[in-house]
């Protein structure tokens, strides 16, 4: 049996929200593929830049979070590319050292913090950006691979459509 989708330690980082592990559950319960599931915790953190809770830079990088999320819960998706360079390595790692022995956060500096990300962009988690991301990185996969997706998006629709006439 897989395992379950399962609520995860906040390790430094904000847990999902009951909503979004409720989501994730039930694309897997339909039986739908892991990235669909993870699709959930992407789209959560999108929310979340849009709010001003974290300033992520880049679409990418709101997506890499929301994917690390999807991991910590239990979605089964393949590991992080490799491709990361060695000081992010390092930086990755000492974060993870530091968020289990994190001491509370003064008034002041949370204050800073609160008032620094209100001040980050929001256009990270634009239209133009989100679909900026989806066009870059489809370029880089190969035709045949797009042209396959497609075809299984179309069949899936088909599906659905036939389900939705018989009910």
């Amino acid at each position: 049996m897989a395992p379950r989708l399962r609520p995860i330690r906040s390790g430094g980082r904000t847990m999902p929200e009951k909503e979004t592990l409720r989501r994730a559950r039930a694309d897997k319960r339909a039986g739908k593929s892991p990235s669909t599931q993870a699709g959930e915790f992407v789209r959560e953190e999108i929310h979340h830049v849009r709010e001003g809770k974290h300033g992520a830079r880049s679409a990418k990088q709101a997506i890499a979070i929301g994917l690390s999320k999807a991991r910590s819960a239990g979605v089964d998706l393949p590991n992080p590319p490799a491709s990361a360079s060695e000081s992010t390595k390092r930086s990755a790692k000492s974060a993870r050292r530091r968020a289990g022995s994190r001491k509370r956060t003064s008034t002041k500096r949370a204050r800073a913090s609160s008032r620094r990300l209100k001040r980050e962009p929001r256009s990270t988690a634009s239209r133009s950006a989100l679909s900026r991301q989806a066009k870059t990185s489809a370029r880089r996969r190969s035709q045949s691979s797009r042209s396959a997706a497609a075809r299984k998006a179309a069949r899936t629709r088909k599906r659905t459509r036939q389900r939705a006439e018989a009910r």
